[in-house]
């Protein structure tokens, strides 16, 4: 059993744009087409503008999934 804490990253592999939902889906152990629907609804009925402002916010500060070296 690896010791290891979780870290929320950008999947590099699951992704559409790029990989906030995939790694949030990871992190969370959630599929990620469901956090993705989730997030179209939120953000039509929210006015649009908010939830573009969070996706891009959430790109700038969750990091990469980089392999370790």
């Amino acid at each position: 059993m690896h010791n290891e804490t979780r870290r929320l990253k950008r999947s590099k592999d699951n992704k559409v744009i790029w990989g906030i939902f995939g790694g949030l889906g990871e992190y969370l152990e959630v599929d990620p087409v469901v956090l993705r629907l989730a997030y179209v609804f939120v953000t039509v009925f929210t006015g649009i503008f908010p939830g573009i402002i969070a996706y891009l916010l959430g790109a700038l500060v969750v990091p990469k999934n980089r392999p370790h070296a």
